[in-house]
Formats: C-alpha cells, sequence, structure tokens
C-alpha cells in the first residue's frame, strides 16, 4: 500500500541533520488544512529548534525524551478563548496533529505524537517556559526530523473491531 496513512509510523530516533524550511512549512501548512468545528481553526504553532529549549521540553513529560534529538519540534496550540467553541477543541487539536503526523511522512521524515493535554501539569509547564498567555494551551506536542527507522507499512487490520448497522 502507498498511500502515506499505512507508512506512517511513530519515529523516536533522528540523524542529527536539519529539516529544511520548504518542508517544514508545507508540514505546517498541512496542519493548518485539517477540519475544525464550525471552520474555526483555533490552533496556533510552536516550532522549537533551539536545542536548548528542545532540551528543556524533552523533561517536561516522561515520554518526551526524544525531544532532545529531533532536531524540530512542533507544539500544537488551541485558543481556548472562545467558550462555545471549547467543547471540539480536542477534536480540532487531533485533527490538526494527525494532518502533521501524515504530512510529516510523506516529506520522507519521521515523526512522534506525545499527548501533553489534559494533563495541566505538562500543559503548565510549556506554557509557563515558553511564556504562552493562558487562553493559548499547548495541546501536543511532536517530534519531527530524519528517522534513523524507517516509515513502513504495519498491518492493523482487524476485522473484529468492525460492527455493521449494531454492534
Amino acid at each position: 500500500m502507498e498511500n502515506v496513512i499505512f507508512k506512517r509510523r511513530s519515529i523516536r530516533r533522528f540523524l542529527d541533520k536539519p529539516v529544511e524550511k520548504d518542508k517544514l512549512e508545507r508540514i505546517l501548512r498541512a496542519g493548518m488544512q485539517a477540519p475544525s468545528a464550525h471552520n474555526n481553526q483555533r490552533w496556533e504553532f510552536l516550532v522549537v529548534s533551539d536545542k536548548d529549549k528542545r532540551e528543556a521540553l524533552s523533561k517536561m513529560s516522561p515520554w518526551a525524551g526524544m525531544v532532545a534529538k529531533a532536531p524540530i519540534a512542533i507544539v500544537v496550540l488551541g485558543d481556548y478563548s472562545d467558550e462555545k467553541l471549547q467543547r471540539w477543541f480536542q477534536q480540532d487539536l487531533s485533527a490538526c496533529t494527525q494532518n502533521i503526523l501524515l504530512q510529516t511522512a510523506e516529506e520522507g521524515l519521521g515523526g512522534c505524537w506525545m499527548g501533553f493535554y489534559p494533563d495541566m501539569e505538562r500543559v503548565g509547564m510549556i506554557q509557563d517556559y515558553f511564556k504562552i498567555p493562558p487562553e493559548i494551551v499547548p495541546f501536543s506536542v511532536i517530534a519531527i526530523g530524519y528517522s534513523e527507522d524507517e516509515n513502513r507499512f504495519v498491518d492493523r487490520f482487524n476485522p473484529d473491531k468492525i460492527h455493521y448497522n449494531m454492534y
């Protein structure tokens, strides 16, 4: 299967090689193409390329160690200021994060999604360190770079998980 959906893997080991600016822009553009409730597009992105800042970010979750070795980390942020749109926050930012991961694989790069929201301790650490205002909420962190591992197809299809018309 050639479709990028079937090749995307969570990549946690990266080469010491920078990500080209045009690839990064296409990845961010893909995130912004995600569907969102009422087409509100209340996402923002913090691109972390500074080595010291990536090192600090890697320590804000027990599962974020690979951020220190990736040349780029993208923090997907959500604008939580509009009360009527808050209930769709997680769906919108999940779709955005997935688009970023798919475009990352399409660019020949590896990526790994780390959830930070709804762990408010982790969210607060990112907000404090990067001086993010309280209404802008860190949702996910994505480590991105050239991979030591290959994005390759692994068949996860399980017909036992499919129900038609009724459970």
